[in-house]
């Protein structure tokens, strides 16, 4: 799918927080895709992810000319620990409800692998976890070369308050 004329794609910044969690706010209402309530998305956690992503990882907006706030955010960043120095993870993608299926998620995940590859010769890998309930995203992570690595069973439950599995999927740099 060709990126929208009308989409920006940026760093993000500490300074892009407020949007961010309204983004949040907005997404796990609508949808339940994000793994946090709405009522879970504090500006402390907000803060964390962005000072985790700008201190070690990646942080992407998304901005959509005629939406008001930010159409999209991703962030990735490492855990910190030596023997998982190339990887990361801890990866959030989120699209507002009114801007989805606009190709934004896909072009903020070629960002990051693009990212990856172009500056990050530490990183090989890009960890994150979709339900299984969460199909259409999942078949986006696979067109763009993430594959499942197993499955959590009954690991988290859904907005409807039913058990379901987790999916880890991995991508992999090819040239390593």
């Amino acid at each position: 799918m060709p990126r929208p004329d009308h989409l920006t794609l940026r760093a993000g910044r500490a300074s892009d927080a407020a949007a961010i969690r309204d983004l949040y706010i907005a997404v796990a209402s609508s949808s339940g895709s994000l793994a946090r309530a709405p009522d879970e998305m504090t500006g402390e956690y907000v803060a964390s992810c962005i000072r985790a992503s700008l201190a070690d990882g990646v942080l992407l907006v998304a901005e959509l000319a005629g939406l008001d706030g930010i159409a999209g955010e991703l962030h990735a960043y490492r855990n910190g620990l030596k023997r998982f120095a190339h990887v990361l993870g801890s990866l959030t993608a989120a699209v507002h409800p009114d801007a989805q299926g606009r190709g934004i998620g896909r072009a903020l995940l070629e960002a990051l692998i693009d990212e990856v590859r172009r500056a990050r010769p530490a990183i090989d890998r890009i960890e994150l976890i979709s339900s299984e309930s969460n199909v259409r995203a999942r078949k986006l992570y696979e067109s763009l070369g993430f594959r499942a690595e197993g499955r959590f069973e009954r690991g988290i439950v859904s907005p409807t308050g039913q058990l379901e599995s987790d999916i880890p999927m991995a991508w992999l740099r090819r040239d390593t």
